[in-house]
């Protein structure tokens, strides 16, 4: 278990954040990323999704970044308390992968050491 009740499960490739076990994905978006640290670009997008969906009732943030070939697969979501907007809130995560600003400001902070 993470510092502050997070959990980081680490494996070949692949690296997981989440609040609780087992790993539950109601709702989630997918976007990729080139390379750069994993749990850092993990902890960016949690902080976050957190922010733009706070007020999704009962959600817990879940992030799993795994490599590709041609850098990593970020697939962000979680769990959520019953009935929600799944759509409205899929979209919500994947306008925020999208964002040009985040997705800077998330590089920025997990760049590959010697990355200029």
């Amino acid at each position: 278990m993470a510092r502050r009740g997070w959990h980081i499960l680490r494996e070949p490739g692949a690296l997981t954040l989440a609040r609780h076990l087992p790993v539950r994905l109601d709702l989630c978006a997918r976007a990729g990323f080139p390379p750069a640290r994993k749990g850092r670009l993990a902890q960016q997008i949690r902080q976050d999704m957190w922010r733009v969906l706070q007020d999704l009732r009962g959600f817990s943030p879940v992030v799993r970044v795994e490599e590709a070939k041609t850098g990593l697969t970020v697939t962000a979501g979680g769990r959520a308390a019953q009935p929600f907007p799944r759509a409205r809130a899929e979209a919500r995560i994947a306008a925020l992968l999208a964002s040009p600003a985040h997705r800077a400001r998330w590089l920025t902070y997990a760049r590959l050491p010697g990355d200029a």
